[in-house]
């Protein structure tokens, strides 16, 4: 398997930040370390929150990508 294809999705579609964020937070423990999860959010916020919470919490923000035209940001568990 692509150590990119992510072991999770979770759908915060429609979710208003910091709500992505926190799904991310309670999720990520849960993934192995060198996964990634993918979020699904299409707050414009969550292009500044997610990156942000990744720095803050020492996790690797991989990137936004686009899934069947919503916005997604992938991010690795690294501890």
């Amino acid at each position: 398997m692509n150590p990119d294809t992510p072991v999770d999705v979770l759908d915060c579609l429609g979710q208003r930040c910091p709500l992505p964020v926190i799904a991310l937070a309670k999720r990520l423990p849960s993934a192995p370390v060198g996964a990634v999860v993918r979020v699904l959010a299409d707050d414009p916020a969550a292009a500044v929150d997610i990156p942000a919470w990744c720095r803050m919490r020492a996790q690797q923000y991989v990137g936004a990508v686009s899934v069947d035209g919503s916005p997604a940001f992938d991010v690795r568990r690294l501890s």
